[in-house]
This record gives structure tokens, sequence and C-alpha cells, in this order.
């Protein structure tokens, strides 16, 4: 099956425990179309770049996904419609890294730097 890297980003004002829910409901919608998810993050609150639907910032939550064709389609249109996401991307990879993402190892570098 194809490999994938998905992210999402939220609406601001949704709680953490509101965006848990949604990458269950991402996993379990995956799972059901044949689909698995080797790897969920949750970057938390980032500032986004530039306004979006007149939000300054979103939850952001990242998956590496080893789905289907189809199954990426399903999840694409039901995030069309709910209303907590204002964007999302999904992007075709080779093989998805082990290890911690960029933008969470940039953060563990910097706690550890805190903590010296």
């Amino acid at each position: 099956m194809p490999l994938y890297e998905h992210t999402i980003i939220a609406r601001q004002d949704i709680s953490p425990q509101q965006v848990d829910t949604m990458v269950e409901d991402v996993t379990k919608l995956l799972e059901e179309q044949g689909g698995s998810v080797r790897k969920t993050e949750y970057w938390g609150l980032r500032n986004l770049a530039y306004r979006i639907k007149k939000n300054r910032k979103g939850h952001y939550a990242f998956f590496g996904v080893d789905a289907p064709a189809e199954a990426m389609h399903e999840l694409e249109r039901r995030l069309r419609i709910n209303e907590d996401v204002l964007r999302y991307m999904t992007v075709r990879v080779d093989d998805i890294e082990e290890g911690p993402s960029p933008i969470l190892a940039k953060r563990e570098e910097r706690k550890r730097r805190d903590r010296r």
C-alpha cells in the first residue's frame, strides 16, 4: 500500500482533548478502510503564517499513514465537511521516518537547552 504523511490544522478555539478525539476518529476511519496509522504526533497550538478563517493560531496534528488511495480520498472528503478543520495536506512518501519529526525534535532540543 502507498505511504502518506498527513497534516491537519484545527481551529484554535477547540480544546486539545477535542483534537485528540479528532485524531482517534481519523485513525479509526483509516483502519476501517483497510489502512493503518504508523505514526501520530500532536504538534500543539502554533501560530499561522497568515489568517485562515479569522484564526491566527491552529492545533497541528501529524500522521504517518499506510493506506489505499480510496481511504485517503474518504478521509479528505470528511475533513472538508468538518468545521473544526482549517486546512489539511496529504503527501505521498517513499517511507515513513522512524523517530520524531523535525518539529518535535526541535522542541526537544530547545527543552534540553533550557534545562542547562
